[in-house]
């Protein structure tokens, strides 16, 4: 078995809790993401040419569709802009460039705009997992481009512990594709089986990473329904456990 020389980690529900910022929207007043993204869509056609925002819903709802079956079966994620071109042909319809833009920008921070929050722990494992190996985010980005997420990270202070990012939307793939590890290891100079990966699906993250030869530990702290069955080399419910996990792995095997 080869060294462990680096360690790359998923970056939502593994570095910060999916929608755990839906308590605040809702103690504020304001709608769901799921709901906001559908609104500021409605939003702009609505003030080119009236429409039913039941039918914005659905064509939303469709295009969700389209990209989920495209993101976990041909292993790529659509940008916003793609999303919302996909959208307007569906509708017939279609909107100034500056509305466009300005649409395309306020879609990819909704995800952010109140920042989901930091996983207990994390920043201190982090900063003891940085200072023995190199790390690196390997993160499909499913509606916040990676520019947008590097700067979540540096608003909770942890992006100084990465020297790399794969962010699909950058890499043109999502996970399990070899493109995206592969990024991460050329980054961190590293071959892909001297790699641990963390994160919290069996599909993307463990027989993703193992299809390459890296090991691979679901972290189940915050999202654990694929525990059950799961091929990972280890199982981690809070950061505390995670430098002894990974001490664990890297020790030579007879």
């Amino acid at each position: 078995m080869s060294a462990v020389k680096a360690i790359t980690f998923d970056l939502w529900d593994t570095i910060v809790a999916d929608d755990s910022d839906e308590i605040e929207r809702a103690e504020g007043g304001l709608r769901t993401k799921f709901a906001q993204r559908r609104h500021l869509l409605h939003e702009a056609l609505n003030a080119v040419q009236p429409i039913d925002a039941a039918v914005v819903d659905l064509a939303f709802d469709v295009a969700d569709a389209a990209f989920n079956f495209v993101w976990h079966d041909q292993h790529v994620t659509w940008t916003v802009s793609q999303r919302i071109d996909v959208i307007l042909k569906g509708l017939n319809r279609s909107l100034p460039s500056p509305a466009v833009e300005q649409l395309i920008g306020e879609l990819e921070v909704v995800e952010v705009d109140i920042p989901p929050k930091l996983i207990e722990g994390c920043d201190r494992a982090l900063a003891e997992l940085s200072s023995r190996y190199p790390l690196a985010i390997v993160s499909d980005a499913i509606v916040t481009p990676g520019r947008q997420l590097r700067n979540l990270l540096e608003n909770h202070g942890v992006k100084k512990y990465f020297t790399g990012f794969a962010f699909s939307d950058e890499v043109g793939y999502s996970k399990p594709h070899r493109a995206m590890f592969q990024s991460a290891a050329e980054q961190l100079g590293v071959r892909l089986d001297e790699i641990v990966h963390i994160g919290d699906r069996e599909h993307n993250d463990i027989r993703g990473a193992h299809a390459l030869g890296m090991k691979a530990v679901l972290f189940t702290a915050t999202r654990d329904v694929d525990r059950k069955g799961s091929e990972a080399d280890a199982f981690c419910e809070s950061y505390d456990q995670l430098p002894g996990i990974i001490q664990r792995l890297a020790e030579p095997r007879a």
